[in-house]
């Protein structure tokens, strides 16, 4: 080959590691996440970490008589940011998995496995197998499997230390117990289930307002959290997933709402049907300190915090009234606080279909 066809004299020629995709680093990540991966896995699941597909035994679904496949795709926007920052990356894997099956859920739908997508600027194995490990502590708390994944490279496009992450799940489903707005009648109860603070929406008004806007550092100990801003805004998404399960076994409900983009009110109205109104009263409960104080430092108008953070409420379930005694009852004996939060009534000349109404206590 001459000097001209390589293109100069002495250059030596072009390699993906040259490129900036270190394989060997791959290699070694997916060496590191196999022992987080074994702990993820139900007794359906089949064949190992590195295959071209992720295998579920589908023999499973012979139990039921009309089985529905539910999916869900998703992220967890850029709280990956925080993460990155912190350099605290397996709580990150837990929410993505709480994004995943607490979507799944909502129908009624028991999550079954989940893959993820690791996207990267530099492999760093270490850092990947963290995410992993949440990933896989957060399939054990779920309760499904986590059949397969992708680490992907793209240096040039994302800095060395910067990632992304996203997941898909499916879960399954009897047909005549799909919950839903079908499902729903007037006089039946809003029932609110605590979030464990700001979960994974919200986070680019929330770095504007604590960052760009007061000049906060993830460092700073703010006293009304009992522990630093950074460790506050990374606490994990709760995971509803077992916990929703319980209740469409044990009690009689109708709907489920996963509250995340959009906030409460536009997440509820999903499953309101048609001619029904949903009315939440702000004053049954108090969002914790990192609602409030986004508001206040960026003096952010409430209807503004509602329609993009949980504002204290990660999950809803819309059950009969004679249902609530034992809905709460099961819930509190599973750890999870909630609380009648409003009720459903007929929509009339209401032009919303959810309506918040009071002042949460203190405001």
């Amino acid at each position: 080959m001459t000097a001209e066809s390589t293109g100069a004299a002495g250059a030596e020629g072009a390699s993906y590691a040259a490129a900036g995709v270190d394989i060997e680093a791959g290699d070694r990540a997916v060496d590191l996440m196999k022992e987080w991966v074994k702990k993820a896995q139900r007794p359906e699941s089949l064949g190992g970490l590195g295959g071209f597909a992720g295998l579920f035994d589908a023999s499973v679904l012979k139990r039921y008589e009309r089985p529905l496949l539910a999916s869900a795709t998703d992220g967890v926007g850029t709280k990956v940011d925080i993460a990155r920052r912190m350099d605290i990356h397996d709580s990150i894997g837990h929410d993505l998995v709480a994004m995943v099956v607490d979507d799944l859920v909502v129908c009624g739908a028991e999550p079954l496995f989940m893959t993820d997508y690791i996207c990267v600027g530099k492999v760093d194995p270490h850092r990947v197998s963290q995410i992993v490990k949440g990933i896989a502590e957060g399939c054990v708390l779920a309760g499904c499997a986590l059949v397969g994944g992708e680490t992907a490279e793209h240096p040039g496009l994302l800095g060395e230390d910067e990632y992304d992450v996203a997941g898909a799940g499916t879960g399954v489903v009897e047909a005549d117990a799909l919950l839903g707005a079908d499902r729903i009648r007037s006089g039946d109860a809003v029932l609110a289930m605590a979030s464990s603070g700001l979960h994974s929406n919200g986070y680019s008004l929330v770095r504007h307002v604590l960052f760009d806007r007061a000049g906060w550092s993830l460092d700073r100990q703010v006293e009304d959290f009992g522990r630093t801003l950074g460790e506050e805004l990374l606490e994990p998404t709760k995971i509803y997933s077992l916990d929703c399960l319980a209740l469409a076994r044990t009690t009689e409900v109708h709907a489920f709402s996963h509250v995340t983009g959009g906030g409460l009110a536009a997440n509820l109205a999903r499953v309101i049907p048609d001619g029904l109104h949903a009315r939440v009263d702000r004053a049954t409960w108090t969002p914790g300190p990192v609602f409030g104080l986004v508001g206040a430092l960026g003096g952010v108008p409430r209807a503004e915090l509602e329609k993009t953070l949980n504002m204290g409420v990660g999950m809803v379930a819309v059950v009969p009234q004679s249902a609530v005694g034992a809905t709460l009852s099961t819930l509190s004996a599973r750890g999870v606080d909630a609380w009648v939060a409003g009720e459903v009534t007929e929509r009339g000349d209401r032009a919303e279909t959810v309506t918040l109404t009071g002042d949460h206590p203190g405001a």
